[in-house]
C-alpha cells in the first residue's frame, strides 16, 4: 500500500508540473500570437524650395518711409525676376511699421526717449519647383546691396510634393520586412504563420541624409536638408499554427 501511495503521489507531481508549465508558455505566448516589427526607409531629394527674406527703410516721416519701401520693393520684384523667376511664384506680404525710439539717461538714470523714426519692414516669400535656381538666387542675393536694398535673406527650406505616395511605399516595405520576419521566427519554432491579427503603424520620419539626427517620439521632418531619408516601423501580430 505504502508503495501503491507512493506511485500515485509521484504521478500526481509530474501531472501538476507538466499543467503548471504548459500554463506558463500559455500566458508567455497567449493563443499562440507573435508580434514583429518592420522598418523601411527610401532616400529621396526634395522638388519644392520655400524662401524668405525681408527688407526695410526707416525715416522720421511716415510717407516718405513708404515711399522708399515701395521702391525697395519693386528692385527686389524686378530683380527677382531677372533670375528667371516667375511672377506666380512671388508673394510680397503686408508692410509692418514700428515706431522706433531710443531711451536717453543721464548720470545712470533714465530721463525719457526721443523719437527716432518709422521702421517700415516688408518680407517677400518665393514658393517654386526650381530647387536649384532658387538656392543659387539665395546665395547670390546680397547682390542687391548694391541697389541700395538692406536685404536679409533666411536659409531656404526644402518639401516635397509627393510625401502621400512615399509614406505608402514606405508602409508596404516597413510590413513586408515584419511578414518575413515573422515568417523566418515561426519556421525556427517548428510552426507555421497563420493570419494576420493586428497591425500597427510607427511615428513617420523625414530627417537629412547623413545628417545624425534623432528620431523623435512624434516624429522628426527635416526642411533644413535637400536630400532627406524617410522611415517608417510597422507592428504586426500573427496567429501560429
Amino acid at each position: 500500500m505504502k508503495f501503491i501511495g507512493a506511485l500515485i503521489f509521484s504521478v500526481a507531481i509530474v501531472i501538476a508540473a507538466y499543467f503548471l508549465g504548459h500554463a506558463y508558455v500559455s500566458r508567455a505566448n497567449p493563443d499562440g500570437v507573435i508580434s514583429v516589427t518592420g522598418a523601411g526607409s527610401e532616400n529621396f531629394t526634395s522638388d519644392l524650395i520655400v524662401w524668405e527674406g525681408t527688407f526695410s527703410r526707416m525715416n522720421q516721416n511716415l510717407e516718405q518711409a513708404y515711399n522708399q519701401l515701395n521702391r525697395d520693393k519693386e528692385t527686389v520684384r524686378q530683380y527677382l525676376l531677372g533670375k528667371g523667376i516667375k511672377e506666380d511664384n512671388i508673394v510680397f506680404n503686408s508692410v509692418n511699421t514700428m515706431e522706433q525710439r531710443e531711451n536717453q539717461y543721464q548720470n545712470g538714470n533714465y530721463v525719457g526717449s526721443y523719437f527716432k523714426g518709422y521702421e517700415l519692414t516688408q518680407s517677400v516669400k518665393i514658393e517654386s519647383n526650381d530647387v536649384e535656381n532658387i538656392e543659387q538666387v539665395s546665395r547670390e542675393i546680397t547682390e542687391l546691396l548694391n541697389k541700395g536694398v538692406q536685404f536679409n535673406s533666411q536659409p531656404p527650406r526644402y518639401y516635397y510634393s509627393k510625401l502621400a505616395d512615399l509614406k505608402l511605399a514606405m508602409i508596404s516595405k516597413a510590413t513586408e520586412d515584419a511578414r518575413l520576419r515573422a515568417e523566418k521566427i515561426a519556421e525556427n519554432s517548428g510552426g507555421k504563420l497563420g493570419e494576420l491579427k493586428s497591425a500597427n503603424m510607427g511615428v513617420f520620419q523625414i530627417t537629412g541624409q547623413n545628417s545624425g539626427e534623432d528620431f523623435s517620439w512624434s516624429g522628426a521632418y527635416n526642411t533644413n536638408d535637400k536630400k532627406k531619408t524617410a522611415s517608417i516601423t510597422m507592428r504586426l501580430e500573427y496567429e501560429i499554427d
